[in-house]
């Protein structure tokens, strides 16, 4: 990274960044997490594409070592990398509706791909188009499971909505009181 990259609103961004992953590793109820706002956001504000790929997925990966290492993680980081590239699809336009929309979108995706890499996986389900159907829906019902929290998914689902409007709005708030936040480009 040159000097030059280092500018005060790459600095921001970066930090938004590591408080996701810091986040990440605090008690939480499960899957209510700022992981998905986190890509989101890194794929809307920085403008280097390296870097909204390389920094919050290094994050995700350095609280993964923390937490802990599963089979399934090559799935889980596809699902991020996507969610990186929707941010990147709002940066145009950020708004309330674009913002929320990217967030609903990249929860669904990432239940559809984590679903699907459980599916071909798993002894459990035929290797067939009615086996993966068996498997999304038994996916559902895991989801709808309220023991901790809401549901599985509504936590993923309210955790990218509260973290996404608590990175997205925050950051609008400092680009107002610091103009410079808003002109400058790394």
């Amino acid at each position: 990274m040159r000097y030059k990259s280092i500018t005060p609103r790459f600095i921001v961004v970066f930090t938004v960044i590591l408080f996701a992953a810091l986040l990440r590793l605090l008690p939480h109820w499960p899957n209510f997490t700022p992981i998905a706002a986190m890509a989101l956001f890194a794929g809307t504000y920085f403008d280097r594409k390296q870097y909204a790929f390389a920094f919050p997925i290094a994050a995700m990966f350095i609280s993964d070592l923390v937490i802990g290492l599963h089979a399934n993680m090559p799935a889980v980081y596809l699902g991020f990398a996507i969610t990186v590239i929707i941010g990147m699809s709002i940066r145009k336009k950020v708004n309330v509706g674009s913002v929320a929309l990217a967030s609903v979108s990249s929860a669904v995706i990432f239940f559809l791909i984590t679903n699907f890499a459980s599916w071909l996986a798993s002894p459990f389900y035929p290797q067939s188009f009615a086996g993966l159907m068996e498997c999304y829906i038994a996916g559902l019902m895991f989801f709808r499971d309220t023991t901790y929290g809401i549901s599985f998914f509504m936590n993923d689902f309210l955790g990218t909505m509260f973290f996404s409007a608590v990175f997205y709005g925050a950051f609008y708030l400092v680009q107002m009181r610091f103009p410079v936040l808003d002109k400058a480009r790394f």
